[in-house]
């Protein structure tokens, strides 16, 4: 059976892995047809994660978009629905982040930030959300992150943002449960991907691996459609990283 999964920021770290992870799916449960759209601002990451999940048997689509411009989520949406009539899955993984004192934080910090967590990942849900609600069945996963409840010094903007993230799909939730879709908040602690930039080998040795993010979404999405695994929160063994 195909199920065409949208995945943003599928380029790099968590959601290359999680690309991986439904490609590599397909092998073990022969009934999983994965119809991969992969989504990112930069067209050679997309074209080398296709290559990979493409060796795995799973077919992929990618569309180069930001999902902090409105007329690109449009038309990401409706390509999909124009190539393949369905989405059964969107994973809202896309994100950035500034990271320095709140006291230093600029107004331009401000505004790329909540494009693409805020506006990008609202507008993109809310353009997806009522296809599966037509349909009566989907899985929207939201990548937010401890920060969407505990909060760091240096994190002051990307707290504010994946807190609202948290609290939209706590709304889309009340939703979602009339029309059989499931709602799944991915909150992951430290994770080696780009978006830390250098770190020093000691706290990349204590910090988790992007895979180790996309298994557990993987088999969540997996499950039978009527049991929903409503919150994964994945730590380091160590505990939080106070940076």
């Amino acid at each position: 059976m195909k199920h065409i999964i949208i995945i943003t920021g599928a380029g790099k770290g968590i959601g290359k892995a999680i690309a991986l992870d439904f490609a590599k799916a397909s092998k073990t449960y022969h009934d999983f047809e994965p119809v991969l759209i992969l989504v990112s601002r930069t067209l050679s990451d997309l074209e080398t994660v296709a290559v990979q999940c493409r060796d795995f048997g799973a077919a992929v689509d990618i569309i180069q978009a930001d999902i902090a411009d409105m007329a690109q989520i449009d038309q990401l949406v409706n390509v999909t629905l124009e190539r393949y009539g369905a989405i059964d899955c969107l994973v809202n993984n896309a994100g950035v982040g500034r990271f320095k004192p709140f006291t230093e934080l600029t107004v331009e910090d401000y505004e790329y930030t909540m494009a693409t967590n805020l506006k990008g990942t609202f507008f993109l849900t809310q353009k997806v959300f009522p296809v599966m609600e037509k349909n009566k069945s989907g899985h929207i996963f939201f990548i937010t992150s401890i920060a969407a409840e505990t909060a760091f010094k240096s994190s002051s903007l990307y707290s504010m943002s994946k807190f609202g993230q948290k609290g939209f799909l706590e709304a889309i939730r009340l939703y979602a449960k009339s029309c059989n879709v499931r709602i799944t908040n991915v909150m992951p602690g430290a994770v080696y991907t780009p978006m830390w930039g250098e770190v020093p080998e000691e706290m990349k040795g204590v910090m988790m691996m992007p895979e180790d993010i996309s298994a557990p979404l993987v088999n969540a999405y997996l499950l039978p459609q009527r049991t929903s695994v409503e919150e994964l929160v994945i730590r380091p063994v160590g505990g939080d990283i106070n940076e």
